[in-house]
């Protein structure tokens, strides 16, 4: 009776410890820190602003979801290596690494503003890389880094075209969150949405699971390094990042098949005393909103641009927003007036897609006006005619 009862009791704990232990994890990386202030403006410094919000992002995740493990790679003022924090996602297994930090010009002060979701891969424009590089040249500041980093050199374009020929296996999962993130800056913290963009980020480069970085917003624009220093401004720009999380995590869940696990009410975070006026950034940036009027006109405008000839062994992109179990016609209204559409056969199904383009920056602005007719579309990768992961 005792051995029957001792070994119930080991199938208990075995089983609590698998739970536990299968949890989605997502490590938060609050970038810089300690003798590493990151960007600085008029007594602003990225370190703080990159804490305070990780820390409210974490503390939203940890109330609502109870399924999920957070791991942090600094929760206070301490500098971490930059190897050392994808090492920490890569010991935890993370099911996901957010990255955050905060953006600044070259320039004392900037009129540009808005948020930005980077994911691993080669800078498309000047402006990405020099993002890359002011991020990556926090290694000047380790020991060995020569060794560590295998030569790499942040400020050296030639340093880069590693970006070129690597494979980003979490490219798809990576889209899919940054974008969620994106239009939840935009429509949650009604900041200005500067879209999804391609970098080369050593801690992405290293962190073995879907990861993004995101850039807050510009230290050196007056108000919106006032808006990111206070309390509720980084609850904002964290409780966008969570809605973000939540989407990607009910998707996580339902592709394996889980029931969803989480509060049916989102708890806010509790700041003590906190008085303040609201600041509001005027947005110059018009051109990044997307009207609802003559959406369809826009979007095969911005397709024809895009339909060129592919290459033999080229990635070409595609946005795909619609899965049926049988052919459909051209005019069905389940296309909702896209045209020309394609569609892949996978098993049973047919996946139907939008737009073709090598360009990622291209096919990511497809992706944002198709998302008005087809909330959940997203970027796949395809090369000779197949899709690949």
């Amino acid at each position: 009776m005792n051995k029957v009862l001792s070994l119930l009791i080991l199938l208990f704990i075995a089983n609590v410890t698998y739970a536990i232990d299968s949890r989605f994890v997502v490590v938060i990386d609050a970038g810089h820190g300690g003798k590493d202030t990151g960007a600085t403006r008029g007594g602003y410094k990225e370190k703080d602003i990159n804490l305070g919000v990780v820390l409210a992002l974490g503390q939203l995740i940890e109330r609502n979801h109870k399924d999920v493990k957070v791991v942090y790679t600094r929760k206070s003022d301490v500098f971490v290596d930059l190897d050392k924090r994808a090492d920490i996602a890569n010991k935890a297994k993370a099911n996901l690494f957010i990255s955050v930090h905060t953006n600044s010009t070259a320039a004392k002060s900037t009129s540009v503003s808005g948020a930005d979701t980077y994911i691993l891969g080669l800078a498309r424009s000047e402006e990405n890389l020099q993002v890359a590089k002011r991020e990556n040249s926090v290694i000047l500041l380790e020991d060995n880094y020569k060794t560590k980093y295998e030569g790499f050199d942040p400020n050296s374009p030639e340093s880069y075209i590693i970006f070129e020929f690597m494979t980003n296996t979490f490219m798809e999962q990576s889209l899919q969150f940054a974008s969620f993130v994106q239009s939840d800056f935009r429509n949650v913290a009604k900041r200005v949405d500067r879209g999804v963009r391609q970098s080369g980020f050593l801690v992405l480069r290293k962190t073995s699971a879907p990861s993004v970085l995101i850039e807050l917003g510009f230290i050196n624009n007056q108000s919106e390094a006032q808006f990111l220093s206070t309390k509720s401004g980084q609850q904002s720009m964290a409780t966008a990042i969570y809605s973000g999380f939540r989407k990607y995590k009910r998707d996580f869940d339902k592709k394996q098949g889980k029931l969803v696990v989480e509060s049916t009410e989102v708890e806010d975070i509790s700041f003590d005393d906190v008085e303040e006026e609201t600041i509001t950034v005027k947005n110059d940036q018009n051109e990044d909103r997307i009207s609802q009027v003559s959406v369809s006109e826009k979007v095969r405008n911005n397709t024809a641009s895009s339909n060129k000839k592919i290459e033999k062994d080229q990635i070409e992109y595609r946005v795909q927003f619609l899965v049926s179990p049988r052919k459909l016609s051209g005019n069905s209204p389940a296309l909702k007036g896209l045209s020309p559409v394609s569609f892949y056969k996978d098993g049973s199904v047919y996946r139907y897609t939008y737009g073709s383009t090598t360009n990622f920056n291209e096919i990511t602005k497809i992706q944002n006006q198709v998302r008005l007719k087809f909330k959940d579309a997203f970027v796949i990768r395809m090369k000779n005619g197949k899709r690949i992961k």
